[in-house]
């Protein structure tokens, strides 16, 4: 891994939302001005490792990941970038609407919809073809640290075409809440949050914008540089 710059196209709620202020309280970090925040009342005195256990997902900040994270390819400019999410985002497409539910996914835990979305796995795979022209290609080190011995055929193909293996039907819409968990904690800290998202009486959540992520060096956190709303068609 170089120390240039890396980007990333997400998701993240508007700023100051109500689950903008959920994630970034459990978190303890805001991606929009790059500070860190106090956590959720209550939480380090429910689970005393909070802070160790959401270390990982602080760094990124809430989000939900349409395009992972690359290096610019050579000659591409972050002011390129820049103004090629704001034409995706203006090119009009169906705007997709779930149902957000915090569950397990693999062994840590999120937001995620609670029906798979027809919608959303098109913004998905749109985003994934339409920036990787600025993609670097990935470096042995890089494509070594996603554990290529441990996905499936399909993902290794995914990882050396599009820098990332859980993209097209392996896509799977997630809001990072926890780092990785010990198979006998996940019940406990799920219904722990499963408590608190539902105080939001969050029934549907748009996913109608798309955000810039930028992260300066390799041990920096992720931080918003850009947000822009989706037309819809």
């Amino acid at each position: 891994m170089t120390d240039a710059p890396r980007y990333a196209i997400y998701y993240a709620p508007p700023p100051g939302s109500d689950l903008d202020r959920f994630g970034a309280h459990l978190l303890g970090y805001d991606t929009f001005s790059g500070k860190d925040l106090p956590f959720a009342d209550g939480i380090e005195q429910m689970v005393p490792d909070w802070r160790e256990l959401t270390q990982d997902p602080r760094k990124y900040g809430l989000h939900a990941t349409l395009k992972a994270p690359l290096t610019l390819a050579a000659g591409k400019t972050e002011a390129e970038l820049l103004a090629a999410c704001e034409a995706f985002a203006q090119t009009p497409r169906a705007v997709p609407v779930i149902q957000p539910v915090v569950n397990t996914i693999s062994d840590f835990i999120a937001i995620v919809p609670a029906a798979h979305s027809a919608e959303l796995a098109q913004l998905a795979a749109d985003a994934i073809r339409a920036f990787d022209s600025f993609r670097a290609p990935l470096m042995a080190e890089d494509r070594a640290r996603r554990n290529p011995s441990k996905l499936t055929p399909r993902q290794c193909d995914y990882l050396d075409r599009w820098g990332y293996p859980y993209v097209m039907d392996e896509f799977r819409f997630h809001m990072t809440l926890t780092g990785r968990l010990p198979a006998e904690r996940r019940e406990t800290i799920v219904a722990l949050l499963r408590q608190r998202f539902a105080a939001l009486q969050m029934t549907s959540l748009a996913i109608d914008q798309i955000a810039l992520f930028r992260q300066d060096h390799p041990l920096a956190r992720f931080q918003i540089t850009g947000q822009w709303p989706l037309r819809a068609s």
